[in-house]
């Protein structure tokens, strides 16, 4: 039998020897993995929301009469003061209406002090004639006189006494015409005074619509403007955090211009009305502090605190994982792998409380980012 040489297998024993470790290396090798080893500490409940940052009070300025924009004082960005001058139309008019209504009022006046004086002539003319009544009537009792003179006296007396009266009814007329002209006056005056555009609290204009030479009228928006009193997150949240919601609670805002830093703020009011599609509703959580830098409608998440507990075990969610809808984590036991499954509580910024399944001072172990292995049960593992 023909012997083979060595020098001719030697090839396919190194071969085979590569392959082998090979096998070994990708099949038996430690698998490197990230560690975090499990602590008692702090952790506090959280509902999120997604919605914007809203002012409570928001005001659309515009005119109250129609005409031209003579002049706007202000900008966007402007910070004003309750009553301060904000824009003015065009006026001519306006003073040209009160300048008539006050030449109206005088006039009604001085018809006024034209039958006051009227008022006392007859006055005068009556109370003559009620003298020469009397005197003619003693006359005519003892004859001396003709009955047709003391006819002609109490005629006389009848014609003054209507005249009174009609001096009377042309006072009053007269008063009427001061009232009206008065009254017309005060109209004009404000009227005029609409041409100033005030601002009617303090307040930051945050856009400005119109500018000088535009014609306004009644409803057009000049300029947008809120109060600073009160800013809030208007933010949606899911309707199953309902129960554990309630006015007061403290939270903290994630603007998408910050995301690595949280703003304190308070829920201000819980919404009545369900959206039917999404099921969310409204929660406005009030801004305590704003960034340098904020628009009204910039979007922000919102976390809420519902609840807090001292002594937690505390697990990174990323290292949570999931099986046929179980929650559980690899557990470090021996250098191997091992599922475990585990019980959730309170969910935090940073944490998720297990309240069973893990003990203080275990490791659990996870997949780096990017590596394309999968982590199964039993596989050996090298934390890092």
């Amino acid at each position: 039998m023909k012997r083979i040489s060595f020098r001719k297998l030697l090839p396919w024993v190194v071969a085979l020897v590569v392959l082998g470790s090979l096998v070994y290396y990708i099949k038996f090798r430690p698998l490197p993995v990230l560690a975090h080893t499990i602590v008692k500490g702090e952790i506090s409940g959280e509902v999120m929301g997604t919605g914007t940052l809203e002012a409570r009070v928001k005001t659309t300025v515009s005119p109250r009469i129609q005409g031209r924009l003579d002049e706007v004082l202000v900008d966007q960005g402007d910070m004003v003061k309750s009553g301060q001058l904000l824009a003015r139309l065009d006026d001519a008019e306006s003073r040209q209406q009160v300048a008539i209504a006050e030449a109206t009022l005088a006039a009604a006046k001085q018809t006024a002090e034209r039958v006051r004086s009227d008022l006392a002539r007859s006055e005068a003319v009556l109370a003559q004639a009620q003298l020469d009544h009397r005197r003619q009537s003693r006359l005519v009792a003892t004859k001396a006189v003709a009955q047709s003179d003391a006819d002609k006296a109490a005629e006389a007396l009848r014609i003054a006494e209507a005249d009174l009266k009609r001096s009377h009814a042309t006072i009053a007329e007269a008063e009427g015409q001061i009232a009206v002209a008065e009254k017309n006056l005060l109209y004009r005056r404000e009227q005029l005074a609409f041409t100033e555009i005030r601002s009617p609290y303090d307040e930051l204009i945050i856009r400005r619509d119109r500018d000088a030479g535009d014609v306004l009228v009644p409803g057009a928006s000049l300029m947008q403007m809120i109060s600073l009193d009160e800013l809030w997150v208007s933010a949606w949240v899911d309707e199953t955090a309902m129960p554990s919601l309630a006015p007061d609670q403290p939270a903290r805002i994630v603007y998408r211009s910050e995301p690595g830093r949280s703003y304190p703020g308070k829920v201000s009011r819980l919404g009545r009305e369900m959206d039917r599609e999404t099921r969310e509703f409204l929660v406005d959580v009030r801004a305590a502090e704003l960034p340098m830098n904020w628009t009204v409608g910039q979007r922000a998440e919102v976390f809420i605190e519902t609840a807090r507990q001292a002594d937690a075990l505390l697990l990174p969610p990323a290292y949570l994982g999931w099986k046929a809808g179980r929650a559980g984590v690899f557990v470090n036991a021996g250098g191997k792998a091992q599922w475990r499954e585990v019980a959730l509580g309170l969910r935090g910024k940073d944490y998720v409380a297990i309240t069973k399944g893990l003990s203080v001072g275990e490791q659990v172990a996870r997949l780096a980012e990017g590596q394309k292995a999968a982590l199964t049960d039993g596989q050996r593992i090298k934390p890092r």
